[in-house]
C-alpha cells in the first residue's frame, strides 16, 4: 500500500477519571470502544481497561512514583507510530490529561508531527476525592479558591511550600497536593510556616475504588497519621478549613480510618 493510501490514524488523550468507571464521560467511552491501539497509564482501573474493544491493541505505559516507568519520550514516539500506520490511537490516563497528566506534553509532540490531537477530559482525583467525603473544595464562607499541587516536582522545579502557605492562610484557599505521599513530612512542615498547625487535612486514597479509604487530621499530626494508618499511594492530600468545617457531612458509602 501506497503510503498516500494508508487510511487516516488519529489520537485522543482520554482521561479516565479517578477509576470508578461510572465517573467517564459518555466522550471518553465512545473514544475508548472505537479505538484500535490504546497505550494505557498505570492509574486506570481494570473495569475501565477492560472496555477496551477486543480486537484493539492495549499497551501499558505505566508511569507511578517510586516503580520503573516508561520513558515519556519513548510514549510520545509510540503514539506518532501508530497514528502513522492508520491506528486510532487513545491514550488513556487517570484523572484528567491536563492535570499532572503530562497531556500538554504529549500534545507538544503530536502537533510537531503534523497529527491533530482531540482532548477528553476526565474527572480529576482531587475534586471525587473532596466529593466522596461530601465536601467541596470551595465555600463561600471557609474557602475562596482551589490550588492544585503537586508533591513531585520535576527536578530544578521545587514547590514553595512556605509561600504557597502564606497565600493560602491570607486567600483562604484549599490546598490540594497529587503524588505528595512520599514527601508528607517535608510538605507539612514547610506548610507549617504560614498555615496553623490545627488546620483541617484529609488524605484519601484509592479515590472512588471499593478500596477508597481517607483519614481526617491536621497539619501538624498529617505525617505521623499517614504512617500510622499506613496510608500509600495513590493517594491526595487536601489542606484546608473546607475540611474541618464541614467535616459533619462526611457520610459516605467507604471504609474510614479515624484517627486519634
Amino acid at each position: 500500500m501506497k503510503l498516500s493510501e494508508r487510511p487516516q490514524g488519529s489520537c485522543t488523550l482520554v482521561g479516565a477519571g479517578p477509576g470508578d468507571p461510572e465517573l467517564l464521560t459518555v466522550k471518553a467511552l465512545r473514544a475508548i470502544e472505537s479505538a484500535t491501539v490504546l497505550l494505557i497509564d498505570d492509574l486506570v482501573s481494570e473495569p475501565i481497561a477492560a472496555l477496551a474493544p477486543a480486537n484493539a491493541r492495549v499497551i501499558q505505559v505505566g508511569k507511578r512514583g517510586g516503580c520503573p516507568s516508561t520513558p515519556q519520550s519513548f510514549i510520545e514516539k509510540l503514539m506518532i507510530t501508530e497514528v502513522r500506520k492508520g491506528e486510532r490511537v487513545v491514550r488513556l490516563k487517570g484523572g484528567d490529561p491536563f492535570v499532572f497528566g503530562r497531556g500538554g506534553e504529549e500534545v507538544e509532540s503530536l502537533r510537531e508531527a503534523g497529527i491533530a490531537v482531540q482532548v477528553v477530559n476526565g474527572i480529576t482525583a482531587g475534586l471525587a476525592a473532596v466529593t466522596s467525603l461530601g465536601l467541596p473544595l470551595t465555600h463561600r464562607d471557609h474557602a475562596h479558591g482551589v490550588m492544585f499541587l503537586t508533591g513531585h516536582a520535576r527536578s530544578g522545579g521545587d514547590t514553595d511550600w512556605r509561600a504557597l502557605s502564606c497565600l493560602a492562610h491570607s486567600q483562604r484557599l484549599t490546598l490540594v497536593i497529587y503524588m505528595g505521599v512520599r514527601s508528607a513530612g517535608q510538605i507539612a512542615q514547610e506548610l507549617l510556616h504560614g498555615l496553623p498547625a490545627q488546620t483541617a487535612v484529609a488524605v484519601v486514597q484509592n479515590v472512588s475504588l471499593p478500596e477508597q479509604r481517607h483519614i481526617a487530621t491536621t497539619l501538624e499530626n498529617m505525617a505521623q497519621d499517614m504512617a500510622r494508618h499506613r496510608m500509600g499511594s495513590p493517594a491526595v492530600i487536601v489542606v484546608g478549613e473546607v475540611m474541618d468545617s464541614l467535616a459533619s457531612a462526611q457520610a459516605h458509602p467507604h471504609k474510614q480510618l479515624q484517627t486519634a
